[in-house]
Parts: structure tokens; C-alpha cells; sequence
């Protein structure tokens, strides 16, 4: 599995405090089957300020601990980039990280309050060229009435990823009812751990893929894991990719009729 969304870098954001920590994630991902992790700290002005010169100095620098400790995790990197006015010039001028200088690269809406104008920069984004890929609108407190303009955005092309923990309820039944919605409304290109730390927020993905094939199949259920990520790795042209599928199985469709009464609890 190729894990695309990862904040194990020591002590440059949120994610991992230390070396320690991050190598613990990174034997948390081994264990779990991930072989390629992309270490994508935030960018978020006025927060955390990361540069993609402070990024990548970071990721030689954890690479040397690994090969150090032996842990034979494959890590390269891009970053968890706020939305901004400017970011399509940060882009042009490579200040932005994309995943190995290619085409994709990591969209974070904020949290908290519905950005203005979010389908007007996701039409910038794509026209400059650039494929963003949109980060656990699950998890955003106004998905519930902003989902019409994620699916969008998606039809526009964009690309959404979903957050392991959310498929698997780790973050709660609302959360998990509306990335249930998203997988089986053929919206989700790949998942992501998002990990952080050791505890809640661990940097796995198996379970999330079983739990996502039950919506989705078998084989969908890789491309999420697997076959996407290593399209994006090598900046494969998004027409080129297989979509994600549109009808859920039989089994996913019998699981739908519990959604409304899970998003409701």
C-alpha cells in the first residue's frame, strides 16, 4: 500500500514531536503493509509556516534515520497545503510542493468555516494544470451542506481523499456516515491514514480497506490503497486513471439504507 497523506515528519507541524515518534509511525506503517509513505506536513500561513525547502531537507534527513534503524519504508514527500488566493501561483513558481514535481497535489478546505469561491479555484487549479486533491472533506464540521460543491468539484476534476479512520469510525458514526456516502456515491479517489501520532491518529490503512471494499469491492478497494497513489507518484494524466467506481455493490447498497439514521446519530 502507498500511504499519500502523512504527517511523520519530527517536530515540523502537528504530527510527529520528535524522531522518536517518527519512527515508531514509520515501523506503525511497515507492520500495517505500507511500503511508500509521502510525508506531507501542513503549509498554513500564519501556522505553520513550511517551505518546501524546509520540507525537503526534513524528508533527506528523516530518510538517513530510517536507513540508520533499518525500517526499509520508502518516504518522498509533498504537503498538506491550505487553501489560498495565491495558491496557483505558489504552484507555478514551485514555492508549493506537488507529489515529485508532477501534476498532483494536496487541497486542505479549512476545517471550520465553508471557503467562498471553492469551485472558482478549483476551475484556476485545473486550468493552470494541476490536479488537486482534496483532503477529508469528511471531517469538515459543514460537510452536510456542502457536499453538493464537493461533488463538484470532483465532476470538474478534482480529486478527493477520504481518511482511513473515518471508513473505519474512528472519528465517530456522522463522520463515518458521510465518507460511507462519498465511497458509495463513486466521489473517492483514494484513501489516506492522515496519521499524526501513535494513538488515534496512527499511520495505517488495512482496516480502512476492508472496510472500504464492503462499499466499494474488492478490487476498487486497491485502487484506493495502491493503484491511485502510484498513478499520482508518477504523474500519470488523471484521463489515463481508472475513476473511481460509481455504483456500489449489492452489499454496499444493502448497507445504505442504515446511512440517514447514522448521520442523524
Amino acid at each position: 500500500m502507498i500511504d499519500l497523506h502523512c504527517h511523520m515528519l519530527p517536530g515540523i507541524d502537528d504530527g510527529a514531536p520528535d524522531l522518536e515518534t517518527a519512527l515508531a509511525m514509520a515501523q506503525a506503517a511497515i507492520d500495517d503493509g505500507i511500503k511508500v509513505t509521502a510525508c506531507t506536513p501542513h503549509i498554513y500561513p500564519g501556522l505553520f509556516d513550511n517551505t518546501i525547502e524546509d520540507i525537503e531537507a526534513a524528508v533527506a534527513a528523516f530518510r538517513q534515520e530510517l536507513d540508520r534503524a533499518g525500517l526499509p519504508l520508502e518516504v518522498t514527500h509533498a504537503a498538506d497545503i491550505q487553501i489560498t488566493p495565491e495558491l496557483v501561483d505558489g504552484l507555478r513558481t514551485r514555492r508549493l510542493p506537488t507529489f515529485n514535481g508532477g501534476r498532483y497535489f494536496l487541497f486542505e478546505p479549512p476545517h471550520h468555516i465553508a471557503p467562498p469561491g471553492l469551485l472558482n479555484l478549483v476551475h484556476s487549479v485545473l486550468a493552470a494544470g494541476y490536479v488537486p486533491i482534496v483532503t477529508h472533506p469528511e471531517r469538515l464540521s459543514y460537510v452536510d451542506s456542502y457536499y453538493d460543491e464537493f461533488r463538484r468539484a470532483v465532476d470538474m476534476g478534482a480529486w478527493m481523499q477520504i481518511t482511513g479512520g473515518a471508513v473505519t469510525g474512528r472519528f465517530g458514526n456522522r463522520v463515518q456516515a458521510v465518507a460511507q456516502r462519498f465511497l458509495g456515491d463513486g466521489l473517492v479517489h483514494l484513501l489516506a491514514s492522515d496519521g499524526h501520532n501513535l494513538k488515534k491518529r496512527r499511520p495505517v490503512l488495512s482496516e480502512a480497506r476492508v472496510a472500504a471494499a464492503e462499499w466499494v469491492g474488492e478490487e476498487e478497494s486497491w485502487r484506493l490503497v495502491r493503484d491511485r497513489p502510484r498513478a499520482i507518484l508518477d504523474d500519470i494524466p488523471p484521463e489515463q486513471v481508472a475513476p473511481p467506481e460509481v455504483a456500489p455493490p449489492a452489499s454496499a447498497q444493502q448497507a445504505s439504507k442504515g446511512f440517514f439514521a447514522r448521520l442523524l446519530s
